[in-house]
This record gives structure tokens, C-alpha cells and sequence, in this order.
């Protein structure tokens, strides 16, 4: 528990002022024969603690004027969860009708008029309000990465940026691998707590050199990060895994070859292909299944006030001491009554 802070320690110094209750008026009064007056133990007994109450009741007023706290603070605790930073592709394609049929065929069905982003915003709104114990970053790119939120327990903030990615259009250019090395730079001066995923969303690949591949091999081994793809085609019935109706113009796609090379990986990497929007939800589902790992999870602790704590006691020693003084009013008219 940390120290308390206060918000005007200079009114201390009137503490003080609590030994006012000990000081009495002299109020003798004239007895013609001392020994006419009764000895009562129980007044001599309680008067000194109705002093000390009241005492107690000054110091106690001046403490929460003094506005005593505990200061904001960060703790630990263990949850379940993962650190996820998001990739959004930001290129010109992703501005296309999500899950749209190819140009030269009569679509027999009511076609959406949401792009890629627009869907992507959507599932990702969902799927980051599923995971309080997450911690979000988030990174947009095409021909440059640009990190838009560092990791962060805000959740209003990530659902904010995400709803401002969908914003705009997009470039021409896609580049990948520099979206990745943005994400592991923001991993790199992290301290290590629970499961380090990096979530991309993007309609293409990209094919990357020997140096480029060897880089990300060797950071993303080292801060131990996962890779997660949601995969959004952008020609209907191409798949990131070759089948028998291939078509021979997708063999050497550079999406299958940034496939393969995630498969290479000594890290976890799950892709998911969103063709439809049953198949985006199944992806989200999936993912928030099987991400609930160990996860130290920091909160902040707002400033607590005591100040209230302190009033509290001084208002059950005021009506003490004002139940004291009626029932003395009461006794002394009782006793002047003829």
C-alpha cells in the first residue's frame, strides 16, 4: 500500500487547535460547605473523555480539510489474454467491396457495399470488446508503416483508432515487411508478460528477399511473437494453400509466398481466409478461442480519498458529544424544576 499523500499539508500545522478542548472556563461557583457536594465518579470519570472526543473531533476536521489520498498507482495481476498488435492494410485494394464476385460475372445474389476495411473495423470492434485482458497496439500500412497507437489497456482508445483506419482511402502500395519490423520494434522495449501476437489483415502479400526474410525470422524468434493472418482474396477462389482447382496464374501469387515463409517460422502462425463474412466471423471466433493464454495485466489504481473516512468518525463523535450535551440540558431542567 503506498504512502499517503496530502493536498494541503500545510493545515497540519492547526492540529494543534485540538487542545482547545482541554482548556475550561473557570465557572467556579460559591459552596457555603464542601462537603454538601455529592462526589459523583461518573462525571469525574467522563468528563475527561468528553474532552478527549472533542479533541479528537477538531483534529479530525482538520485532517480532511488537509485532503488526505492515496496517489494513483500501478499493480499487477494475473489474467488471461494476449499483447496483439494489429496490422491493417491500408493499400488500395482493401478499399474494394468486401467479398465481391469478379467483374465479368452477373452476381445472382445482393452483393454488400461494405469495403474491406469497413468489415475488417467491424469484426475487429467486435473481437477487441471479447478480450478485456488484452493489451492493443495498432499499425496501418502500404508503402510506409505507421504506428497510430502504441500497446495499451485503453480499450476506448483501440476502438477509437480502429474506427478512425476505416477512414480515407488507401495507396496503391502494399509493404509488408515493414509493417512487421514496426511491430516487433514496438515489442522490443517491452517487458515480457503472456503471449506477443501480431494480427495482419490484408488482401496481398509480398515477396520478400533473403536479408528481409532472414531479419524477420531472427527478431521475431527473439521477442518470441506469433503471427496471426486474416486473409481477405482478392480474387475469389484463390486459396493461400495450393488445391486441385488451382488456376496456374496463382502459383507464384505473392501471397502464397509470404504464406509459406510465415510457415517457416520457429514462432505460432494461424491464417485464416475471409472470403465471406461468415468465414471473417469464423476466423474472430477462432482467435478468441485459442488466444487465452497466462497474462500479467497492469492496472492503474485511481487516486482514493480518505477525506471521507476521517469526516466520518468526526460526525459520530458530534452526535456523541451533542447526544452528551441535550441529555445535560435535559438533567439540568429536570433539576430546576420545582
Amino acid at each position: 500500500m503506498s504512502e499517503i499523500v496530502w493536498e494541503l499539508p500545510s493545515l497540519l500545522w492547526a492540529l494543534p487547535l485540538a487542545l482547545l478542548a482541554f482548556v475550561t472556563v473557570n465557572a467556579r461557583k460559591s459552596v457555603v460547605w464542601l462537603r454538601l457536594t455529592p462526589v459523583d465518579l461518573v462525571s469525574r470519570i467522563l468528563t475527561p473523555l468528553i474532552k478527549l472526543a472533542a479533541s479528537m473531533l477538531i483534529a479530525l476536521v482538520i485532517i480532511a480539510l488537509a485532503g488526505p489520498h492515496l496517489p494513483e498507482q500501478l499493480s499487477q495481476r494475473s489474467g488471461e489474454g494476449a499483447e496483439i498488435i494489429i496490422l491493417v492494410d491500408r493499400s488500395r485494394s482493401m478499399d474494394d467491396i468486401f467479398a465481391a464476385l469478379p467483374r465479368n460475372t452477373l452476381s445472382r445474389v445482393p452483393m454488400g457495399t461494405q469495403s474491406k476495411r469497413q468489415v475488417s473495423r467491424d469484426y475487429l470492434t467486435e473481437f477487441i470488446q471479447r478480450r478485456p485482458d488484452d493489451r492493443f497496439g495498432y499499425v496501418f500500412f502500404s508503402n510506409q508503416a505507421t504506428e497510430l497507437l502504441s500497446l495499451t489497456y485503453h480499450k476506448d482508445a483501440v476502438l477509437a483508432t480502429v474506427d478512425a483506419g476505416a477512414l480515407g482511402r488507401g495507396i496503391s502500395q502494399t509493404n509488408i515487411v515493414e509493417a512487421l519490423l514496426k511491430a516487433a520494434d514496438m515489442f522490443e522495449h517491452e517487458a515480457y508478460r503472456g503471449a506477443r501476437r501480431v494480427l495482419l489483415i490484408s488482401d496481398g502479400g509480398q515477396v520478400l528477399t533473403e536479408q528481409e526474410q532472414s531479419f524477420i525470422r531472427q527478431r521475431y524468434h527473439t521477442l518470441q511473437i506469433g503471427i496471426i493472418w486474416i486473409y481477405l482474396p482478392a480474387m475469389r477462389g484463390m486459396t493461400l494453400d495450393p488445391s486441385d482447382q488451382d488456376n496456374f496464374l496463382w502459383v507464384d501469387m505473392p501471397e502464397r509466398k509470404l504464406h509459406e515463409f510465415f510457415k517457416t517460422l520457429s514462432v505460432p502462425y494461424q491464417a485464416f481466409e475471409a472470403g465471406s463474412t461468415d468465414d471473417f466471423a469464423e476466423a474472430i471466433d477462432a482467435i478468441d478461442q485459442h488466444h487465452h493464454e497466462a497474462l500479467m495485466v497492469d492496472e492503474l489504481q485511481p487516486r482514493q480519498s480518505l477525506a471521507d473516512r476521517f469526516l466520518l468518525l468526526a460526525l459520530l463523535l458530534a452526535g456523541l458529544l451533542a447526544v452528551i450535551q441535550v441529555y445535560s440540558w435535559w438533567g439540568a431542567y429536570l433539576a430546576s424544576r420545582p
